[in-house]
């Protein structure tokens, strides 16, 4: 396994979708993602201590993801999430409140960890519960040398102007896809087109990189001397769970073995594009996509 350990932090959840149900949640697929591309990753979280939540370890374990840092939470239930697929195979989610993950705690096995990752992904969802947030938070302020990349996930009501901002400033990396570019921009008044709104959030928050995500159409990089803008790699999507959480870990990877942004963007796309062709957010990575 690679040296280079990352974190997914935040919540782990089942999919339900109309054919059954699929473990993930980010900061799950981003972990997986990690180790299935030659880094070792690991997911903190969160599940109740039920049939769900004990189906969720024996699966990270037979994917070989570690379990070590989810705790189990004995008074609420593991977290779900109502997942449709449009016919473009592209997925809305409504998620249920007051689940394990919205209870996020961490113990000094957790901040030893964090203190010693190379990067830690983070989004916005985990943070709708105070204690969760709070968590979160501390943990980002634990690991100074890390790279955090805000994986901005904006979903249904949980998110606040005042929540981005306090993100952005933790942040070394924001990813971001176009819809939820447009509502950022609209929402702190920055420029609306693509790259000029992107390179506004670059600077006002001394960000490393800006990654914009457009589907099909391909993602954008910028970095506050250099950008890399690539289109999308040709694939036949069966669905696009995980995609993204998979972009942000290749990029990680890539960014940490010091390749530069058009290889880094590359590389990302390709893994994408993959993982697109692909049932559900965690399926097995093959040898020639494995940056190490």
């Amino acid at each position: 396994m690679s040296a280079f350990t990352a974190i997914g932090l935040g919540e782990i959840l089942w999919d339900v979708l109309p054919n059954g149900k699929m473990l993930g949640g980010a900061p799950a697929n981003f972990a997986y993602h990690i180790s299935s591309l030659g880094g070792t990753g690991f997911p903190v979280s969160r599940i109740g201590d039920d049939a769900l939540g004990h189906e969720a370890l024996a699966i990270l374990k037979e994917h070989a993801v570690s379990t070590e840092y989810i705790s189990i939470d004995p008074s609420h239930p593991t977290g779900t999430v109502d997942a449709t697929i449009d016919a473009t195979g592209v997925a809305t989610y409504v998620f249920p409140n007051d689940v394990a993950w919205d209870f996020l705690t961490a113990d000094d096995a957790t901040r030893s960890l964090t203190a010693s990752a190379y990067a830690i992904c983070f989004g916005t969802l985990a943070q709708r519960s105070d204690i969760s947030r709070a968590t979160i938070h501390e943990l980002l302020a634990a690991a100074p040398n890390a790279l955090k990349i805000y994986d901005i996930n904006l979903r249904q009501e949980f998110f606040t102007p005042e929540r981005i901002r306090a993100s952005l400033a933790q942040a070394d990396v924001l990813k971001i896809n176009d819809d939820e570019l447009r509502l950022v921009t609209e929402m702190f008044s920055l420029p609306t087109e693509e790259q000029a709104g992107l390179e506004a959030l670059v600077q006002s928050y001394d960000l490393k990189l800006g990654v914009l995500t457009r589907g099909d159409k391909g993602s954008l990089i910028i970095s506050p001397d250099s950008s890399s803008d690539l289109p999308g790699q040709p694939t036949t999507i069966v669905d696009t769970i995980g995609a993204g959480d998979s972009f942000t870990a290749a990029l990680v990877l890539a960014y940490l073995f010091g390749k530069n942004l058009d290889e880094i963007n590359l590389y990302a796309t390709e893994v994408a594009a993959f993982v697109c062709g692909q049932a559900g957010a965690m399926p097995t990575m093959p040898h020639s996509l494995k940056i190490a």
